[in-house]
């Protein structure tokens, strides 16, 4: 089962968040603040960051941006209120996905395995694709850009090879958010539109004119054509 590492300040919250997911079979750390968070990072070795917003001293987007500038481990915040304007800030940090609390342990147990899936690695090798100076090996879940390996968070691995195995087909936010994200109701189309930023900043050599990454305006975005 995944090791997950909670950061939370809220005493009931995280004994209530660790004890379900223990229950359900994970080994977890918590910590009350993102300093602590990220040093129990190198020694604990999580799967899986489970990341509060809300929290004293450093806060959980300067957590999130530590975090992505060390490695890609998954990120998954949590928020009291989904129309924070600091969840936009979170998911443009790099955070994959975000859970508003209170929040039910099979809700979180199936976000969990939802970002999870994004980076596992599929039997069996292909040929790498390429799509201009792009190189996708999608049973290696590599991706160079010009012959450099690129760092690509889960959402941003996976919503990029998912596109680009259909190039030039139109695919809306909702698509995008159950195929990618697994969410299966009418979502949050912010996901969608801060991940497709940060995989531009990191592959479009202009991104404000972008060349892979496009969007189809009024309804959603397509890879290419090139």
């Amino acid at each position: 089962m995944p090791r997950v590492l909670l950061i939370e300040d809220d005493p009931s919250v995280r004994e209530g968040i660790g004890l379900g997911l223990r229950r359900r079979g994970h080994e977890v750390r918590t910590t009350p603040t993102g300093e602590a968070g990220l040093a129990a990072i190198g020694e604990f070795r999580p799967d899986l960051l489970l990341l509060d917003l809300m929290l004293p001293g450093m806060n959980g987007v300067q957590v999130c941006r530590q975090v992505r500038e060390a490695g890609q481990l998954p990120i998954i915040m949590l928020t009291a209120r989904g129309d924070d304007f600091d969840v936009v800030i979170g998911l443009e940090a790099g955070a994959d996905d975000y859970i508003v609390k209170p929040a039910r342990t099979e809700v979180i147990e199936a976000r969990i395995r939802a970002v999870l899936r994004r980076i596992e690695e599929p039997a069996g090798r292909a040929a790498v694709e390429f799509q201009g100076d792009l190189a996708i090996d999608r049973a290696g879940l590599n991706v160079a850009k010009a012959g450099e390996r690129m760092a690509l968070a889960p959402s941003e691995l996976k919503l990029l090879l998912y596109l680009s195995a259909a190039p030039e087909q139109v695919f809306s936010r909702q698509q995008l958010l159950e195929q990618v994200w697994e969410h299966s109701y009418h979502g949050d189309a912010r996901l969608v539109d801060a991940c497709v930023r940060r995989l531009r900043n990191k592959i479009e050599d202009q991104p404000g004119s972008p060349r892979y990454i496009q969007t189809v305006r009024g309804f959603g975005y397509r890879f290419g054509p090139l």
